[in-house]
């Protein structure tokens, strides 16, 4: 395999914003740092005692798309996210200090016939992704290319919501890494299975619409899959550019 690491990306709320990296520091066995450390749990929300929570639990972009148009950045001297929507305009809030002012904002996005946002959840020893296990999601730019020719429209990788994209691989050229050994940089990964996708890759992450049948296009190819699940097998430094080889 020949191939680079095109781009890094963290999601520090669940399915609001998203923040692109040049560098990022991965340990062994543990998920992206800040991402999806944070939740907006809603009113059928139920929450057990602090730990991992499943996904239904949080606003998500498979129930408003208008989440998916929603950016991010983070502060990590000071705690501090700063998010931007087209609707919503810009906040800069701390979690930890004044999370109320968020859930506000958040509401002026979330369809008010949905379950209202009540609370900015943490799990004390998990980050928020979709499974419990400490995985990496990983993706290819080729695959996302071939899909969008097939369906003839550009579909930004931003649909899939991943923390590492790759570039040079062939297209779906992934799908056939399941148990292999990854080496970016520093960090060692071992693929662990493939990401079923629902229906927040639908909408569009510039405008929060559902202007694209990706379900269906994946469907028409045998699947629903699109990216994979890694776990840090060693930690380390990794940089946008640095190359990807199966030792």
């Amino acid at each position: 395999m020949t191939a680079t690491l095109a781009q890094i990306w963290r999601h520090p709320v669940k399915a609001i914003g998203r923040e692109q990296l040049e560098q990022v520091t991965l340990s062994k066995g543990k998920w992206m740092p800040f991402d999806r450390v944070w939740g907006v749990a809603h009113e059928k929300s139920k929450l057990g005692n602090g730990g991992w929570e499943k996904k239904v639990n949080f606003l998500r972009g498979v129930t408003d798309p208008s989440l998916m148009a929603a950016t991010s950045k983070l502060d990590e001297g000071t705690g501090e996210i700063t998010m931007s929507h087209p609707q919503a305009g810009d906040i800069t809030f701390h979690p930890e200090q004044d999370a109320n002012n968020f859930l506000g904002w958040a509401r002026s996005i979330w369809s008010p016939d949905l379950p209202a946002p009540t609370r900015l959840y943490r799990a004390d020893d998990a980050h928020l992704t979709d499974v419990p296990d400490a995985w990496i999601s990983i993706a290819s730019l080729s695959s996302n290319r071939a899909l969008s020719q097939r369906m003839g429209q550009d579909l930004s990788p931003d649909r899939w919501r991943a923390n590492l994209w790759l570039e040079g691989a062939a297209p779906w050229a992934e799908k056939e890494w399941l148990g292999e050994i990854l080496r970016i940089g520093e960090v060692t990964l071992k693929v662990a299975c493939e990401i079923t996708r629902c229906k927040a890759t639908m909408a569009n992450p510039e405008t929060g619409r559902r202007d694209a049948d990706t379900l269906g296009a994946l469907s028409d190819l045998g699947h629903q899959e699109f990216g994979l699940y890694a776990e840090v097998l060693e930690g380390g430094i990794i940089n946008a550019g640095d190359v990807v080889e199966t030792p």
